[in-house]
């Protein structure tokens, strides 16, 4: 059977979840694929690396992504991140021109966001796992009602969060997000293909660190 395993504070909030069917067939499923021979990726240990990073107390900002990138050795659990010595795919290019134009920040020489989930980032994807080589492989197999139900859990239960959305996908997966309670940054997605079109000059950088700032909430050192 496919392992879960699950910071303590996520855990405690997620045991209920963890258990409904929607999820035991999700995981029965990962473990028949597996049984089937098929590459998983991430790793089994990275799958919940987002939440195992990112304790829910530590919370401050919402990063929220799709699909783990479906090819070797990228996806590690964090979405537009990737491991140390992978060329960082187009989507994180520009988030880091974006970062410079922003805030002055020179891009580092690779992909690795962990610095920023250490900090608070919550990095979160749709859906937390793929089939090598086939994109969306894994949609509609129950990891959008879990990561629903963990933005529903960040929205009752905490205030004064960034929720940092690229892309209309994004924007409607967090479309309950009580803009009362927490600071919505919106944009379209900073793929190539759309990143002219408002995501460069949307400066989401300095604007999460000046609503952090107003709130008395340490900001985000975003040099990576």
């Amino acid at each position: 059977m496919f392992k879960m395993n699950l910071e303590e504070s996520w855990k405690n909030l997620l045991q209920t979840e963890l258990e409904k069917p929607y999820m035991l067939e999700l995981k029965q499923f990962l473990s028949q694929e597996k049984q089937n021979g098929k590459i998983i990726y991430p790793q089994e240990q990275d799958i919940f690396a987002a939440l195992n990073l990112t304790p829910f107390d530590r919370v401050k900002v919402v990063i929220l992504g799709q699909d783990p990138y479906h090819g070797p050795n990228q996806a590690h659990g964090l979405c537009f991140s990737v491991r140390k010595g992978v060329k960082p795919p187009p989507s994180l290019v520009n988030i880091y021109k974006e970062l410079r134009d922003d805030l002055g920040i020179i891009p580092p020489d690779h992909g690795c966001l962990e610095a920023w989930a250490k900090q608070g980032v919550l990095l979160l994807n749709n859906v937390l796992t793929v089939e090598d080589g086939l994109a969306g492989s894994h949609h509609l197999k129950g990891w959008e009602e879990f990561t629903d139900r963990i933005i529903e859990l960040l929205n009752e239960k905490k205030e004064n969060l960034v929720f940092i959305l690229w892309g209309t996908p994004a924007q409607k997966k967090a479309q309950k997000v009580d803009p009362k309670k927490h600071f919505i940054l919106k944009s379209v997605h900073p793929s190539p293909l759309s990143s002219y079109r408002g995501f460069f000059g949307s400066k989401p950088f300095s604007k999460t660190n000046a609503f952090l700032s107003s709130k008395s909430i340490t900001p985000i050192d975003w040099k990576i």
